[in-house]
This record gives C-alpha cells, structure tokens and sequence, in this order.
C-alpha cells in the first residue's frame, strides 16, 4: 500500500504523449523509514510510523524511541487494515506508478488575521448613502436575547495554517532516480513545507 511523506517543491507543467498540457506539483521524497509497528494484540490497530528527513541533533525522548535506526525528525503514522513492512524497512518514490489515485495532506498557508471579506468571501456593504466605516464590516451576529454566540459564527480571525486534504490527485510521472513524483493539480503548503501523500484505502494521522 503506498504511502510516503515529501516535501512540496514546486508546480509546473508537464506534456502527454498526444501533446496535452498538464498542471502538475512536484514532491520529492527522501526515503522514509520505518520507525514503529503497531498490532492489533499491542495497541488494539495497526499502524505503521514513518520518519524522514534525517536530523543531526534530537531531544533525549526522540533518541531513546529511535535507537538503533536513522536519526529522522518528521515521523507520521499511516494506519492500515494489515501489513508485513518491518522496522528499518525503507521506502522509496518507486511505490508510486503514474495513473494511481492519491490523497495529499498537508498545512495550507497562514494568512495571518483576515476580515470576513477575504475569509468568508462576505460581499460587503454598499459604499454609498450615508454608510460611513462599514463597507468591510461582518454585519449583525446574532439576537441580544440568544446570549452567547453561536459557535461556528463565521466571523474575522486566523486564516490559513490549518490541515488540508487533497482528495483523488493522479499521479502524472514518477521519478525513482531522483525520489520525486508529479501529480496533477495543486496541492496545499508552501513551497518546501511536509505533505503526507497515500493511495485512497489508507488513513492517515498526523503527529505535531
């Protein structure tokens, strides 16, 4: 079952055989390592935690539940409904063949404190007759008699820098030399920043 985590490089374009553009973003994966199995008869599931991206210094904690395996600083675990993978097994981008259907989880951009314009796509006030300080403004949030507000409100605060999932992305090409895949679309993060990208039957749950 594939399943990897990689860094988001860029986007660009990439050609079919019949000439067709194809909007396309690059990941590329350092080979991820095992670093935990999870059993039913353990811990009640089972999982998989995988790690990459080798660090040179790691907090004492880190070290003693990495020992005797590479020093990795991202680690993530994958749950499955089995698996015969052992710890140390490494994998690589060659799991990934172009036409599969993936799912892409990653942190989108933080936009920092948006009004409800830009968050919620209000439309505003009419910027004539008298109004004066309110064309921006969220309106009304409720009722003086409902007390509280009601949560889910949409109302202005942070934007962004939340946990997204890109659902059923085609993998365009697979590069095994250089451990970087294409996929069709947009994915969401910055340019550099951790995606966890798997096939459509795995579940995925990040560990911060």
């Amino acid at each position: 079952m594939p399943f990897m985590i990689g860094r988001k490089i860029e986007m660009t374009q990439q050609f079919k055989g019949d000439g067709t553009v194809v909007p396309v973003t690059l990941i590329r994966m350092q080979p991820n390592v095992v670093t935990q199995i999870r059993t039913e008869e353990k811990d009640g599931f089972v999982a998989l935690e995988i790690g990459t991206d080798e660090k040179n210094h790691l907090s004492k904690p880190m070290t003693g539940h990495l020992k005797g395996l590479p020093s990795v600083g991202v680690l993530r675990q994958v749950r499955l409904s089995s698996t015969e993978m052992k710890l140390g097994d490494t994998i690589t981008a060659s799991v990934f063949t172009p036409g599969m259907k993936v799912d892409v989880v990653g942190v989108s951009k933080g936009r920092g404190f948006a009004g409800v314009m830009k968050r919620h796509h209000f439309h505003g006030k009419r910027a004539t007759h008298g109004t004066k300080d309110q064309m921006r403004m969220p309106g009304s949030i409720a009722s003086q008699r409902q007390g509280p507000v009601t949560p889910g409100q949409r109302m202005a605060g942070h934007m962004g820098d939340e946990r997204v999932t890109v659902k059923n992305l085609e993998v365009i090409s697979v590069d095994a030399a250089q451990n970087m895949i294409a996929v069709k679309g947009a994915v969401p993060g910055a340019r550099g920043s951790i995606l966890c990208i798997t096939t459509r039957d795995a579940q995925t749950i990040w560990q911060k």
